[in-house]
């Protein structure tokens, strides 16, 4: 049963249904506002293979509301029950709509197929040209009666191999003619569904070249909203468009790419008898250059678009046609209003070769990592993104020793560096003298203590401090001798990173309260060193962000450290299992 239920089924549109059969992308025009050049459009859509049909709008017929509907089935039902054999029907579904005949023999509230745009020349001295429009009524009766209708005298001022050419006989098969500017003054909308070249047998048919997207609106990560939210804006899904030829149209001297973007929500009907509804949708285009990273906020800011849909609007699915220089665009989906969930399919048809594709950051930490080389003593880690900024191995700041008990340990620094300590170096050795003993190491515990002492000094932070499985995060990213603890040395090695990460997780608390919004998680990221795709900011945000999508320090400080450990992962690839929670 499609979508679970008939329930999923009530409402809809003509397109959705030429869509839904057929595969293909469909346009709608109210005539009054159509292109200036809608009759190169339906040219061009009918030597493409496309499906044309109109409409007049009438404003007098009935159309039952959707509240009533059920009970309007509810009654058929019940009539057909207590009906007997050979009696005749009783009632129908809804009243009967009548749809209107005019003078001039079109009907109101009937749809009409396209099925022909030709231009013709008259052979008077003048040589006037008249476009022409081809319909069908469905009924195989009933037809244009105005001029060039079957029987008009217009037919005899063109000449008799034209009038062949368009097969035109008088008789009453539902089949007219009529003049482009008469089909504009009487019909009041068009649909246009272009077909996908699969859908196409024929060789001789111009074929539209088509591009298709899937993606995914994920709250708190890349569900944006439109450019009313200039802050959240930038993390929608973003696309690459190469428009690569210019159209072919010898009429046209502009040189320019005619292309049909569409963007449609999935899955909604399926999803309403949960509660969902269709969500308010769009999209804009922007002009770009060689960008092969997620464009940051700030182009969004300062650079206007180029193109966008005529209006958000809470349909299955928006198109729009545009005609742009060739070139490189980038084009962002988005919902109406942030932190809307759902998953959506863009796609692209355009007249001539061009390509479009997601805009992934490929996975790294800014530089490749350059191979360790052998090592005569055991040295402290060296995180992934201060080795990658430096495109070097960093040397160890301290001198070591080997202690009787073959762990590594500091040298007490000469007396003329002892004068240059800093306060916080001091609080700092006395800390964590205080809590690690004799041995000179702590555990994930007393990390935890040491760390959380060091921390409330930082009152301006607002944090909470680390917990227990942060600190075991730790330990295990810095921990070279798998002792499952560290000595003096590497706990500071890994606060001096800690400060680097808190002064980017300052940054972006703009309000003090001791978070950040889930949105601004990937620029934090970005300026710690690391560059992900959209798979692993879905994941960050799932995984670290609350119910508000604020995160806490401490869920920043563990996933940076869990990414470091991703990038140190001994694999050619990046182990997505280090973003998640241990087991």
């Amino acid at each position: 049963m499609l979508h679970g239920s008939y329930e999923a089924l009530k409402g809809g549109n003509t397109t959705e249904a030429m869509e839904d059969f057929t595969g293909g992308v469909t346009e709608f025009y109210e005539i009054k506002e159509a292109p200036k050049d809608l009759y190169k459009i339906m040219r061009k859509a009918l030597e493409r293979g496309s499906l044309m049909g109109c409409s007049i709008d009438d404003t007098l017929g009935f159309s039952p509301p959707p509240n009533v509907l059920g009970s309007l089935i509810d009654k058929m039902i019940t009539d057909a029950q207590k009906s007997k054999p050979g009696d005749l029907p009783t009632g129908s579904l809804v009243p009967v709509r009548p749809e209107t005949r005019m003078p001039n023999g079109l009907v109101k509230g009937h749809a009409y197929s396209v099925t022909g745009v030709v231009e013709v020349t008259k052979t008077n001295h003048k040589k006037t040209k008249v476009q022409l429009v081809r319909l069908r009524n469905p009924w195989g009766q009933v037809e244009w009666n105005g001029p060039w209708s079957d029987s008009s005298r217009e037919w005899a001022s063109i000449s008799q191999v034209d009038r062949e050419r368009l097969k035109h006989h008088n008789t009453e098969d539902g089949d007219f003619w009529m003049s482009f500017e008469d089909f504009k003054k009487n019909f009041t909308k068009i649909e246009i569904c272009n077909l996908t070249p699969d859908a196409l047998e024929e060789e001789k048919i111009h074929k539209w070249t088509v591009s298709v997207n899937e993606g995914r609106w994920v709250r708190g990560c890349s569900a944006g909203g439109c450019r009313n939210y200039p802050d959240t804006f930038w993390t929608n899904p973003q696309y690459r468009l190469r428009l690569l030829e210019e159209d072919d149209d010898p009429e046209d001297n502009d040189i320019a790419c005619t292309f049909v973007v569409a963007l449609m929500q999935k899955n909604r009907r399926k999803e309403r008898r949960l509660g969902a509804n269709l969500f308010t949708i769009g999209f804009i285009i922007y002009e770009m250059q060689g960008n092969q990273q997620h464009i940051p906020k700030d182009f969004f800011l300062f650079n206007a678009s180029k193109a966008r849909c005529k209006s958000y609007i809470n349909l299955r699915e928006v198109t729009q046609r545009f005609r742009l220089s060739p070139g490189e665009y980038v084009i962002v989906p988005s919902t109406f209003e942030p932190h809307q969930e759902g998953e959506f399919i863009l796609r692209v048809f355009s007249e001539k070769r061009s390509m479009s594709e997601e805009i992934e950051n490929k996975i790294e930490a800014d530089h490749s990592v350059p191979e360790k080389k052998p090592k005569k003593k055991e040295k402290p880690i060296v995180f992934v993104s201060d080795r990658a900024k430096a495109n070097k191995e960093i040397e160890p700041d301290v001198y070591e020793k080997q202690i009787p008990n073959g762990k590594t340990d500091k040298e007490k620094p000469k007396p003329g560096l002892a004068e240059e300590e800093s306060e916080e170096d001091k609080l700092f050795h006395t800390i964590f003298q205080q809590i690690a003993g004799d041995d000179l190491e702590i555990t994930a515990i007393e990390l935890k203590n040491v760390l959380n002492k060091v921390i409330s000094k930082y009152k301006e932070y607002r944090a909470e401090g680390f917990t227990l499985e942060s600190c075991r995060s730790m330990i295990a990213l810095m921990d070279t001798d798998g002792t499952g603890r560290l000595n003096l040395q590497e706990f500071r090695h890994l606060w001096n990173k800690i400060k680097q990460w808190l002064g980017i997780f300052k940054s972006y608390d703009a309000d003090h309260s001791g978070t950040i919004n889930s949105y601004e998680m990937r620029s934090a990221v970005n300026d710690a060193g690391f560059r992900l795709n959209n798979q692993l900011y879905d994941i960050i945000t799932m995984r670290y962000a609350n119910e508000k999508m604020n995160m806490d320090f401490d869920s920043f400080i563990c996933c940076l450290v869990r990414l470091e450990g991703m990038f140190l992962a001994p694999a050619d690839h990046v182990c997505l299992n280090r973003l998640l929670p241990n087991t």
